[in-house]
């Protein structure tokens, strides 16, 4: 199963991609069981009127591991610095879970 985080453009671009880059990731790279974490920047989304920025996508064996992991010590923490990431951002990402 995946977990997808999409961010909108941040109102402070710099400092979300160096909080994002230097804590998030490796906070986020901790969670037991991440089968692989992949991100990429939007380059074009179509059909929407939101300006789409950055995407991530978490990957765990099944939702029973997935929901096992995020409730690990270096998954709350990581869930934890959502808020300061929001700080440089308009609104919270959406996050998808998906099968």
């Amino acid at each position: 199963m995946k977990m997808h985080v999409i961010y909108e453009q941040p109102k402070n671009q710099e400092g979300f991609e160096k909080h994002y880059f230097e804590v998030h990731i490796p906070l986020a790279q901790k969670i037991p069981n991440l089968k692989n974490l992949s991100y990429q920047k939007v380059l074009q989304a179509q059909n929407t009127e939101k300006n789409l920025y950055l995407m991530a996508e978490l990957e765990f064996e099944s939702l029973d591991v997935f929901q096992e992991s995020m409730s690990s010590k270096e998954g709350k923490e990581t869930q934890k610095d959502v808020a300061n990431l929001v700080e440089f951002l308009h609104k919270p990402p959406v996050i998808i879970i998906s099968q």
